[in-house]
């Protein structure tokens, strides 16, 4: 295995989860009871969504794994990487692309609270499923799973709190964190290329097909599964970009430090750089081609993003 051992690397055994534990501390603050209500005026966009978060993805990554041909590890770290919530730059992309904003927030932050769950029955499945070897992984199953909670309950926990008794200073730091998450997101994913560029570079073309196809299928398909709902467009649309825009930042903290395994981190890397890709083609067509010349290009669809204001509801922290 190539680059920095993953027993003696600094952003491994200490960066990587400093970063995600701001970046779940972040969006624990960001929670609130808006997000909830949201749900409850809007509940059938909201389950679609949810739906092709927390089912569909995993149900293409399962079937992509096997169609490829993975081995154990990379198939385990293809499902890693499908089981994980929204990403941190998803409420962005959709904004630019002129979906429904506030939809978009509160998807990344009730996935993002039930993959709390979710991680640890899929990942559990998955080492069992594929059959990767107790060699190939730092810990016991279980002691993972406690382990995946405990990075992801206790500091979204902790941003409750802190939202909850010290309310003015979550609103007040809510930009300055949403931002703060993006940026750690965009330093992580650099700094884990860095650190595993040789691993990357020699096996990026082996897993470019199965992870662009991972994104590209559940967009696809979930931007169908909302229109046959009788979702609006821009409902469809933000739901695709959730189901496509992933936390790499923690498919990756869990590949590295909680199973050991650089290997597995590496797919969640590789995907992470194609998203990117088709999150950018989103932006420009949904957002600057199509409203080119208009006069309201630049301003928020009538109810969307001002609804959500930062008193409102939850940014994007995955």
């Amino acid at each position: 295995m190539s680059g920095v051992p993953v027993e003696e690397s600094i952003l491994v055994t200490l960066l990587l989860p400093v970063a995600l534990i701001v970046i779940m501390v972040g969006l624990g603050m960001s929670l609130s009871v808006a997000d909830f209500r949201r749900v409850a005026r809007f509940p059938k966009a909201a389950v679609v969504g949810l739906g092709c978060q927390l089912l569909l993805l995993p149900l293409v990554g399962l079937g992509l794994a096997h169609l490829f041909g993975l081995s154990p590890i990379w198939a385990v770290g293809l499902m890693l990487i499908a089981a994980c919530p929204g990403g941190p730059t998803s409420n962005l992309i959709t904004f630019v692309s002129r979906g429904d904003t506030a939809l978009s927030i509160t998807l990344t932050a009730l996935s993002s609270v039930a993959t709390v769950v979710t991680i640890p029955l899929v990942l559990g499945f998955s080492l069992a499923h594929f059959g990767v070897e107790a060699g190939a992984i730092r810990s016991p199953v279980g002691e993972i799973i406690l382990q995946i909670v405990a990075i992801t309950a206790v500091p979204v926990s902790l941003g409750l709190g802190i939202r909850h008794f010290l309310p003015d200073l979550a609103r007040r730091s809510d930009r300055t964190i949403r931002g703060a998450s993006a940026g750690i997101f965009l330093l992580v994913l650099g700094a884990v290329i860095v650190d595993q560029r040789q691993v990357i570079a020699h096996h990026f073309l082996s897993l470019a097909g199965v992870t662009g196809a991972l994104n590209l299928i559940t967009m696809g398909s979930a931007f169908g599964m909302a229109r046959f709902f009788a979702l609006d467009r821009r409902q469809a649309l933000t739901i695709a970009i959730e189901g496509g825009i992933q936390n790499g930042t923690l498919a990756i903290v869990i590949a590295l430090s909680i199973v050991g395994s650089s290997q597995m981190a590496v797919p969640a890397g590789v995907y992470s750089l194609l998203m990117f890709v088709s999150g950018g083609a989103l932006m420009g067509y949904f957002g600057w081609l199509r409203t080119a010349g208009r006069a309201d290009a630049s301003a928020p669809a009538p109810g969307e993003w001002g609804e959500v204001s930062m008193e409102s509801g939850a940014g994007e922290t995955g």
